[in-house]
């Protein structure tokens, strides 16, 4: 799902392209994308950009009338910019925004339609949308830690959690607590000021470095290879890959639709958390540390070649 960063350098990549641009029409391609019936979306067409700004991790255009185009890209969402006689294919694009100056797309991989358009009206119909999360690149550390403290919950569902901090996601999340040093498993109930601080520093930090990157990577350009795992990542999507600072593989939490990765060596002093599906399967053989996991597979090693 974009996140922060990417949310970020698509409203940089938007800006020049359609604000103060008069919105055509919008065909919608997808009967599940739509999901607001009043005002009707044929009360956008002919009006002209105003506003842009991000919500957590949607994007809303301001029109004219205090009309707003509210898009939640979801796990599979994307944004593309064509040429304002382009004609888009139907299997994967959900939406054409037409302009004066072109055509903007929302398409979505795959066949789980989870992105969604609405159109509200006023500053009272976008409110619902903010799910009260913190802007960290805006708050103190005293915001920062307070906000955290409010409940207990584990690091990592904290970061990802909207109600606590705004447009950060699974992919950030797991960056953000290598570049800290932390587990993911620590509950933010029991964390030192020591360790609220590296958290808070590591969370504006990463936010903003990837920021950057993502904006020199797309130049002048419109953002077209948005994903949740990018090259330059020190340990989100790199499962059994080669921890950047330390060498040591990067081992996987898995649950649900999500996973968590981190670096043993740099975020639990060696020891593995466990994964409820592996330690389920294991049981008592589920090794605790770097060095049992290394004994386990060698073991595998010599057993397989003697079967062999």
């Amino acid at each position: 799902m974009p996140e922060l960063p990417d949310i970020t350098v698509y409203l940089d990549a938007l800006a020049p392209r359609i604000l103060g641009r008069t919105l055509l029409g919008v065909d919608v391609l997808s009967p599940f994308l739509l999901r607001s019936v009043k005002p009707p979306l044929a009360a956008c067409a002919g009006k002209r950009v105003v506003a842009l700004q991000r919500i957590g991790k949607r994007i809303a255009v301001g029109l004219e009338d205090r009309l707003f185009l509210v898009i939640h890209l979801m796990v599979a969402g994307r944004l593309q910019w064509r040429g304002a006689a382009f004609r888009p294919a139907r299997r994967r694009t959900l939406a054409a925004f037409r302009f004066d100056a072109g055509t903007l797309l929302l398409t979505e991989a795959g066949t789980t339609r989870r992105a969604s358009l609405h159109l509200v009206q006023g500053e009272a119909g976008l409110a619902p949308f903010d799910r009260g999360g913190l802007e960290v690149l805006e708050a103190s550390e005293a915001e920062f830690a307070a906000r955290l403290r409010g409940e207990s919950h584990t690091v990592k569902r904290a970061l990802a959690d909207p109600r606590l901090l705004s447009g950060i996601g699974n992919a950030y999340s797991d960056e953000i607590l290598h570049r800290a040093r932390l587990s993911p498993m620590l509950l933010t109930a029991w964390m030192t000021d020591q360790q609220m601080t590296r958290l808070y520093e590591a969370t504006r930090s990463t936010l903003r470095d990837w920021i950057e990157r993502l904006r020199r990577e797309t130049g002048d350009g419109f953002p077209e290879t948005v994903t949740a795992f990018r090259d330059g990542m020190a340990v989100h999507g790199r499962f059994r890959q080669p921890c950047p600072d330390c060498g040591e593989p990067v081992q996987r939490i898995r649950y649900a639709e999500n996973e968590t990765n981190y670096c043993a060596r740099c975020q639990t002093g060696g020891r593995l958390l466990a994964d409820r599906g592996l330690s389920r399967l294991l049981k008592d053989d589920w090794p605790r540390s770097l060095d049992g996991l290394e004994e386990l597979i060698e073991d595998s090693r010599h057993r397989g070649g003697g079967d062999r």
